[in-house]
């Protein structure tokens, strides 16, 4: 059959060549280069991360494990897809309030809380992943802030809890960075936030806070009225000391005593005549006799005792307003 119409067949089979290669051909071209840059594009996605600013990451290996000596910075870094995976971490200082419930060394119960700022130490983190994983801070912290914080209480009382707050947090702090090395985690800062006591212990302290205060008021009470005794003794002294030199200056000189009084006289007239109204009495011819003839009538011409109208001090001083007598 073949050799009977050769030509015929190979024409038949151009045929359907022709027809198979005119149609889907440009079709199946699109799709293949689709499918092509898809792969691509899914490939360098997957082959491309990037490290955001405060982020380290490690490199875990599917048929290797993880690598050791490997921490990649900050940017843009390449894996191979499926075989290979990074792990994020953040490298800052994050904050985390943790309390406990401790007792002093006078046996009395003290509630504590800590604000801890930690991080993972970059250098180690492959470390850290193996050992803790992601969550760190959750498996870690609270154990041994726990443990410092009874161990660091049950050095100190009740009340020196509180006078020397700064002591016990040095003592905190230091321990705590301590133990966090162990688990490659840094602690940038340890501070206490609250201390506070059972109900009980702070009654009884209010009350003895009371109590100082009042023998503090009665010492003070006390002082005082010792004070004002010594006061009243050495003004007694002094009155009698001066009593006794005026005696001995009266014996040995009389004349002092007029002394005293011209003195004591001219304070009164100072005082007098700083008065604002002052009356001026004149006594002439004053007999006896004649205050007996006219007891009542004061202000008639034979009285010998006349008064002047009151004028003011400033009248008084001056001449040509003085009433003559």
């Amino acid at each position: 059959m073949a050799n009977k119409d050769p030509g015929g067949f190979l024409q038949q089979l151009r045929q359907i060549a022709g027809r198979m290669s005119s149609g889907p051909r440009g079709a199946g071209l699109g799709l293949k280069l689709l499918i092509g840059a898809g792969a691509l594009a899914y490939t360098v996605k997957e082959a491309t991360y990037t490290v955001e600013g405060g982020q380290r990451a490690i490199v875990f290996n599917r048929i290797g494990g993880m690598q050791m000596d490997t921490v990649l910075s900050e940017g843009l870094h390449f894996r191979m897809p499926w075989f290979q995976y990074p792990i994020i971490y953040d490298i800052r200082a994050r904050p985390r309030k943790i309390s406990s419930l401790t007792g002093s060394k006078d046996l009395q119960m003290v509630n504590v809380s800590l604000r801890v700022l930690s991080r993972p130490l970059a250098s180690n983190l492959p470390v850290l992943y193996q050992h803790l994983g992601q969550d760190y801070d959750e498996r870690v912290l609270p154990s041994i802030v726990n443990e410092v914080l009874k161990s660091v209480v049950a050095k100190f009382n009740a009340s020196q809890l509180i006078t020397q707050r700064a002591q016990v947090s040095m003592l905190i702090r230091r321990e705590l960075f301590e133990r966090a090395k162990d688990f490659n985690i840094i602690l940038d800062d340890v501070a206490i936030t609250e201390l506070s006591f059972s109900r009980e212990y702070t009654a009884a302290v209010e009350a003895k806070q009371v109590a100082q205060q009042e023998a503090q008021r009665a010492q003070f009470y006390v002082e005082k009225a010792k004070q004002d005794q010594r006061q009243k003794i050495i003004q007694a002294e002094g009155e009698a000391q001066a009593a006794k030199m005026l005696g001995e200056a009266v014996t040995k000189n009389p004349g002092y005593l007029k002394l005293r009084k011209i003195r004591a006289a001219q304070n009164i007239a100072k005082t007098v005549g700083n008065t604002t109204r002052t009356m001026f009495v004149c006594l002439t011819r004053l007999n006896p006799q004649s205050l007996k003839q006219n007891p009542t009538n004061k202000h008639s011409r034979s009285s010998p005792l006349r008064t002047v109208p009151l004028k003011t001090h400033k009248q008084a001083q001056t001449p040509s307003q003085t009433a003559p007598c």
